[in-house]
């Protein structure tokens, strides 16, 4: 049964490192949670490293530049591994072809910018779906429409045998008080209708060794059982941090607030019932990042 907290300084000398979300944990898509802030600047002044994790489908230095406008300082965190980070790599490798139809909004195109750590790239051209060898989706057209109006060009897709590479494996995210549709959402109904996709975010793999060449560029040798992964996504944050043996925080008053009756802090019965229907067992728990 997880333990609630009522804040990271309670558990904070357990832990070397924290691999924090940044969506729902430090920021609400539109600006920084100051209590988060200054949780993550107190750990580092306590000799700890933060690196933010996140399923954004950019790079991390297109991500820096958001943090900026969302008012989330520098001084607290020492490095930034990305969803979209992890999925370019596969793609400038080839791993859906050369002539991809793209799939996201006009912020998503940096996607494409050439990578320097890749060596002798795949030569990508974006196409029209019938030109196509594969599918590169940063997120939906319309993060407001049901992913369903999808149907048509994924049916079509899927009988070219097109595998979707999915940037962002997240369903959903609030921006302020508006729910959107995210890339994962996609990805999801691809896979159900019979296709392929191929995920490079939280909960899988490939970011999380992301995140160790991202921790080792800073000259830390991290010691799992020292590290703490933490964030508001049962099916990614937590269930990631599960996949790599990594004990975890779970900030029940992010997407879960509804369902954990999260104000300040989340009603224990109410966040028991939650996580037993997710099948997800956080280490800890506490309402907000503070």
């Amino acid at each position: 049964m997880t333990q609630i907290i009522s804040s990271l300084a309670d558990i904070a000398n357990r832990y070397d490192v924290l691999l924090v979300d940044l969506w729902g944990c430090v920021h609400n898509g539109v600006t920084a949670y100051p209590e988060a802030v200054a949780a993550l600047r107190g750990f580092r002044q306590g000799g700890g490293t933060v690196v933010l994790v996140t399923n954004a489908p950019r790079s991390r230095q297109e991500v820096a530049k958001q943090l900026v406008r969302m008012n989330v300082p520098e001084d607290c965190y020492d490095s930034i591994a990305t969803s979209g980070d992890s999925a370019r790599a596969a793609m400038f490798q080839g791993a859906v072809g050369e002539k991809v139809w793209f799939m996201g909004q006009p912020f998503d195109e940096p996607f494409f910018d050439p990578m320097e750590l890749i060596g002798d790239p795949v030569n990508i051209q974006r196409v029209d779906l019938e030109d196509a060898e594969g599918i590169v989706c940063c997120g939906p057209f319309d993060p407001l429409a049901d992913p369903a109006v999808n149907r048509p060009q994924f049916l079509y897709a899927k009988h070219k045998g097109l595998k979707l590479l999915c940037a962002n494996p997240d369903i959903v995210v609030d921006r302020g008080e508006v729910r959107e549709w995210c890339a994962g959402a996609l990805a999801a109904l691809y896979t159900e209708m019979g296709g392929e996709s191929l995920y490079f975010g939280k909960p899988h793999p490939p970011i999380y060794d992301l995140v160790r060449r991202r921790i080792a560029a800073l000259d830390i040798e991290a010691d799992p059982t020292r590290m703490l992964a933490i964030g508001d996504g049962v099916h990614t944050d937590i269930d990631g941090a599960m996949g790599e043996d990594i004990d975890s925080l779970f900030i029940s008053g992010g997407l879960a607030s509804a369902e954990t009756l999260t104000s300040h802090q989340p009603d224990a019965d109410a966040l028991n019932a939650y996580l037993a229907r997710e099948n997800a067992s956080p280490t800890y728990t506490i309402g907000q990042l503070r």
